[in-house]
């Protein structure tokens, strides 16, 4: 990812962050930027070895997922619940009006790609659910695919 575009990502996570009455600390952006430069989902332990790895001062894994937690709330980032690992969203910049994400996982090098689908499917699979007997928790999917550049090396 290029600095100035980090930049104008960082930007928009501070406005987000200050809307809401939230802060974006000097720790909280490290840790997004982190994920934001990061080609594959990470734990809270492997987030928190690239903090040390990077910092004066060490911090516990505890803390690392007290600031994901705090950056998930204000959508910064999305917990892959399959994986239980956090990728950065990857619209935190765009100034339109986001569907529901979603993420394509690639199973053999473990990229996401976040997409998203309208609101009305969901509520097409929550009636389903709801006529099934049972009720819907949470409506993030997280599709295991194969994604390009893993399908031609594989060819």
């Amino acid at each position: 990812m290029k600095q100035k575009q980090l930049n104008t990502i960082m930007n928009k996570a501070q406005d987000i962050c200050s809307q809401s009455g939230g802060r974006l600390t000097e720790k909280r952006k490290r840790i997004l930027e982190l994920l934001l430069v990061s080609n594959t989902p990470q734990s809270a332990y492997e987030v928190a070895d690239a903090y040390n790895k990077s910092a004066e001062t060490s911090m516990p894994p505890m803390s690392v997922y007290r600031i994901l937690d705090f950056l998930e709330s204000e959508q910064l980032v999305h917990k892959l619940s399959s994986a239980n690992k956090y990728v950065a969203c990857s619209h935190i910049a765009c100034s339109h009006t986001h569907e529901i994400p979603q993420f394509l996982i690639c199973g053999k090098c473990q990229n996401v790609k976040e997409i998203a689908i309208a609101k009305r499917i969901i509520e097409e699979l929550d009636m389903q659910v709801e006529d099934a007997g049972y009720k819907l928790i949470n409506s993030q999917l997280e599709l295991q695919c194969l994604c390009d550049n893993c399908l031609v090396s594989a060819a």
